[in-house]
């Protein structure tokens, strides 16, 4: 899935987004809007991720979609 189906499909992705990651609210699904260095910067900042660790972690999402 690439940059564009995530962006594409965000209103519909949220719901999993949020399950995925409970810590995320909807004003950080509002600031993220489908966009992949958003999504891995706002789990860095609730998370307390690496940049390395939040890229594996949303490859691992959009793969299991």
């Amino acid at each position: 899935m690439n940059e564009d189906i995530i962006q594409g499909k965000w209103k519909q992705m949220k719901g999993e987004v949020q399950k995925q990651w409970g810590k995320l609210t909807n004003d950080d699904m509002d600031v993220i809007e489908g966009e992949r260095e958003k999504l891995e910067g706002r789990l860095q900042e609730r998370y307390g991720y690496t940049k390395d660790e939040a890229r594996r972690e949303v490859d691992n999402f959009i793969k299991n979609m």
